[in-house]
């Protein structure tokens, strides 16, 4: 009897471990790696307290101090995927841009703060007269980052955001990490891409049916280990022969496994296996209500309305008048007129294609939809003097136009047309202007003859030695911030007044909007796309070809040029480009044209 109870006592006992592995297996991972990360997060905050705070305080060296401030960063780059997904308000405190900025709502203004600002108080030099500083920085980032362990230990993270995060974060690495948009001083990024890939290789590895995809991280890994040099790095072979084949391996076991991703309207899809889809942008991302969604209809409509000068106060002008269809939707002028006058309009017209892909319209993103610029250049005095009320009691009087707005817009009992219909369907039209198809992009889904051996080097120079890539991030190359794609920047980059002058163009972009004192002379970062078919440049057209556009660049922009900017953000020293480089960035770039 004994016997039995003790077999029975060893099959219980058997039966309960089962089921606890199982249930173990069930929750253990994303547990485990809230456990990795609070570790992360430990060993991030002890390093500064333990190693560099003491080192700045002792008066070590400048090569010490940059030694362990880089080790600093590579801690961080462990658990930059999940503060980024989980905590990105945070994070911009712990890792944010070293410049003022001001949200776009509320107007706050957020002073600098986190790695970034202190590289620029250890490079290109360490002077002990930022001694204070840095030590004040350094505590406070340790204090801030130590808020994520409250945040990783309370919260339940699902299989799905993990697998999300991990593919955002390759995402990350391609389009700013290995560009040095966060280190530009220490160019230190490939290190850094190295453990954040790593970082991922373990938080995925606590999953089954990974093991494939480990192999693939690790010869990215491997191949970014084998090439550290910044400005020979091959950032075209990198991303087509090993980060496509990690994102690919993720977007397929998240369906394989049938792991449940929770959904929310973004512009990047999250089913887009790489950057380079057809399909992995909706133009639907920054519509402004639910019912604003793009269909067949509203399409036809808003392309009849484009070209229709009955929006006009003149009945003179239509929208394609400055957006013109074999101009790239531009008009090929420094600057229009302004409505029944030969006096100029203050800025260049803006091209069209793509321009949906951007929650901010206008050089100083004072439009936060395709419906609300619509509105303000059909009401603005100068440009089409007309009025939405006025508009739609004229259209609703044409029959044909009664019966497009009834298709686009069903409705019973239709008595007049709403001017939301109107702005709604000028934005559909815009929407339907989105290509991302050039001959990058066919090089970048595996075409290899897509582009020739010079435009390769130009992506490669724009993307690291240009420094283009940190402000037009791949792959809209506009000023999106990758890989979430919802905050649009501006840059203040000194543009003159005229091309070979030393003043700076008196327009004063986005301060106009929001006077903040940072902001003077700041302008949306437009997209590089299509930009060889729509000469002239800057938003005051102020350069005719790309070869100046590029000069400017390799001078440092206006503060590099002679021209008085004290806030400018884009470096001024100069990236001493050769003729050769010149020539293949411009390559590049006309191989940016959609077809």
């Amino acid at each position: 009897m004994k016997k039995y109870w003790l077999i029975f006592g060893v099959i219980l006992a058997i039966s309960a471990n089962s089921i606890i592995s199982c249930s173990r297996q069930t929750v253990l991972p994303e547990k485990a790696i809230a456990v990795q990360l609070v570790a992360n997060i430990d060993s991030f905050t002890d390093f500064i307290d333990k190693q560099l705070l003491p080192a700045i305080k002792k008066d070590g060296n400048e090569q010490q101090l940059q030694r362990l401030f880089l080790q600093t960063r590579l801690l961080y780059k462990k658990y930059e995927w999940a503060a980024e997904y989980f905590n990105p308000a945070l994070t911009r405190l712990v890792n944010g841009a070293p410049v003022v900025e001001v949200e776009p709502g509320s107007r706050q203004v957020m002073e600098p703060e986190g790695l970034q600002v202190i590289e620029a108080l250890l490079y290109p030099g360490y002077k002990k007269a930022n001694k204070q500083e840095l030590i004040t920085r350094l505590e406070r980032l340790s204090s801030t980052a130590g808020r994520y362990k409250d945040y990783f230990n309370n919260i339940d993270m699902l299989r799905g955001q993990v697998f999300d995060a991990a593919k955002l974060q390759v995402f990350r690495v391609i389009t700013v990490g290995i560009t040095a948009f966060d280190d530009p001083l220490s160019l230190n990024s490939l290190q850094e891409a190295s453990v954040s890939l790593n970082s991922l290789k373990e938080v995925l590895g606590y999953y089954p049916h990974t093991d494939s995809l480990q192999i693939s991280i690790d010869d990215a890994i491997n191949y970014l280990n084998a090439n550290t040099n910044f400005n020979t790095f091959n950032r075209a072979v990198f991303i087509t022969a090993y980060a496509n084949t990690i994102t690919r391996s993720i977007t397929r076991l998240e369906k394989k496994q049938n792991i449940p991703v929770i959904k929310y309207n973004r512009l990047l899809r999250q089913d887009a296996e790489t950057l380079f889809d057809k399909d992995a942008f909706n133009a639907d991302a920054y519509t402004p209500c639910e019912g604003c969604t793009t269909t067949p209809q509203k399409t036809a409509l808003g392309k009849k309305l484009f070209f229709d000068p009955i929006l006009s106060g003149s009945l003179t002008r239509s929208c394609a008048s400055c957006h013109q269809p074999d101009k790239a939707f531009t008009d090929g002028l420094v600057k229009n007129t302004m409505l029944n006058s030969k006096r100029l309009l203050s800025r260049n017209t803006p091209g069209l294609i793509n321009a949906a892909l951007q929650p901010g319209l206008f050089y100083d993103l004072r439009s936060a939809s395709l419906e609300a610029q619509a509105k303000d250049v059909m009401q603005n005095a100068q440009e089409m003097h007309g009025s939405m009320e006025i508009s739609a009691a004229k259209l609703w009087k044409d029959k044909e136009y009664q019966e497009l707005f009834a298709a686009a817009y069903p409705a019973n009992g239709r008595t007049a047309i709403d001017t939301l219909e109107i702005m709604n369907a000028l934005g559909s039209y815009i929407r339907s202007l989105v290509k991302l198809d050039s001959r990058f992009d066919k090089y970048m889904r595996g075409e290899r003859a897509a582009l020739t051996s010079a435009e390769i080097n130009g992506f490669n120079l724009f993307m690291g030695k240009a420094k283009c890539g940190t402000c037009h991030y791949m792959p809209l190359f506009n000023g999106v911030l990758p890989p979430r794609f919802v905050r649009m920047e501006t840059e203040v980059i000194g543009v003159p007044q005229a091309a070979t002058g030393k003043t700076i163009d008196p327009d004063l972009g986005r301060y106009n909007i929001i006077p903040e004192p940072s902001l003077k002379y700041a302008f949306k970062t437009t997209t590089v796309r299509n930009t060889a078919l729509t000469a002239p440049y800057m938003h005051n057209g102020v350069f005719s070809n790309l070869d100046q556009v590029v000069d400017f660049y390799n001078d440092g922009g206006g503060e590099g040029q002679g021209l008085l900017v004290d806030n400018q953000t884009l470096s001024s020293g100069k990236l001493n480009l050769t003729v050769k480089e010149k020539s293949a960035l411009i390559s590049f770039i006309k191989s940016l044209n959609d077809e």
